[in-house]
């Protein structure tokens, strides 16, 4: 059995739609097609609790996945090194 390259695969739940909309900005500069699911209902923002997905093609979730991981390995390394400027 073959998947479909255009069916809708989740890379991401986000807490919220601020830090999912920093994940889709960061994924589509890299030239991925991108969206998410869970922020709002109706045109108005629902206030239940719950995650964002950020989604994108199958075919394109894999290197999603991998800008997603050097993007985490960055930050790790920004504060880590922001820690050793307040040791100063």
């Amino acid at each position: 059995m073959t998947t479909d390259p255009n069916s809708p695969t989740v890379v991401y739940s986000a807490d919220n739609a601020i830090e999912a909309a920093a994940i889709v900005t960061a994924l589509e500069a890299e030239g991925i097609e991108t969206t998410t699911t869970g922020s709002y209902t109706s045109g108005f923002q629902a206030e239940a609790p719950g995650t964002v997905q950020v989604v994108v093609r199958q075919s394109q979730a894999e290197k999603a996945l991998a800008i997603l991981e050097r993007l985490e390995d960055e930050a790790d390394e920004s504060d880590e090194n922001s820690g050793d400027e307040e040791d100063e």
